[in-house]
């Protein structure tokens, strides 16, 4: 499942102190439901698809459908801002149990040079009834939101990207994956090896990876210890997406190594 797919949220009205305390007390239960596809792809020929929401707990569960713009920081962190690019019906909805609904989704602009992406959400609402535990005891109730990218393909399609701006300053590496293309990429692993005299590896790191939106850059800050950052003499990158491999490797200057002064 994409990453940022589905969000849970506690819905107490109480200070994040008291909820936390007082929630220890309290059974906490999690409806069950599904939504599939859990990506969406639309295009100038493709310009509406069906979301399926499938009800798997024993309880009747209520939903509201909403959508946002998709951007994303070079942090990689998700950005939403408001849309009414994307039109989907119903917005409201109710399943029973082991029930399933249809959400047509499509989008009111037309496909463009440039990838552009959205997030539709489906939201769990709390129940019209409270469920009364034995004890008088309320239950805690644990609300999911699942949000499902969307990507709105140009007619003519451009891959690429690199690995660039390599530096390494006081024992910590930075660089940028780039994405050059017009749709996006997903990273399935970054990978920084340092070798020493001889080829011998000096350190390993695996960096997490997730999308690049079209034209973006995702930057990472990858600290290496001083002791295998004195015995490095290259660090290479090599970051992998679906279809490419970007490569790049940097030498290493001794005076790089030096930790930042106290």
């Amino acid at each position: 499942m994409d990453r940022g797919a589905r969000i849970r949220t506690r819905r107490l009205r109480l200070p994040w102190a008291t909820a936390a305390l007082f929630s220890l007390s309290l059974p906490a239960a999690a409806a069950s439901f599904t939504v599939t596809p859990i990506q969406v792809f639309l295009g100038p020929r493709t310009t509406s698809a069906l979301l399926t929401v499938e009800n798997k707990s024993t309880e009747t569960l209520r939903f509201q459908v909403s959508a946002s713009s998709w951007s994303q920081s070079p942090k990689g962190e998700i950005e939403l801002a408001p849309t009414e690019d994307v039109v989907f019906f119903p917005a409201l909805l109710s399943l029973e149990p082991g029930k399933e609904r249809k959400i047509r989704v499509g989008v009111a602009r037309p496909a463009t040079d440039t990838e552009r992406t959205y997030r539709i959400f489906v939201e769990e609402l709390p129940p019209t009834e409270k469920p009364i535990l034995s004890g008088n005891r309320s239950e805690v109730r644990v609300l999911t939101r699942m949000g499902i990218p969307i990507f709105v393909r140009p007619a003519k399609m451009t891959r690429g990207g690199a690995v660039e701006n390599l530096k390494l300053q006081r024992g910590e590496l930075r660089f940028h994956v780039r994405n050059s293309g017009n749709m996006a990429f997903s990273l399935l692993s970054v990978r920084i090896v340092g070798t020493g005299d001889e080829g011998v590896t000096t350190f390993e790191k695996q960096a997490e990876g997730w999308y690049v939106l079209a034209g973006g850059v995702r930057e990472y800050e990858i600290p290496i210890p001083p002791a295998d950052c004195a015995r490095t003499k290259t660090l290479a990158i090599e970051a992998r997406t679906e279809q490419e491999t970007f490569k790049a490797s940097l030498g290493v200057a001794p005076e790089s190594c030096a930790p930042a002064p106290r």
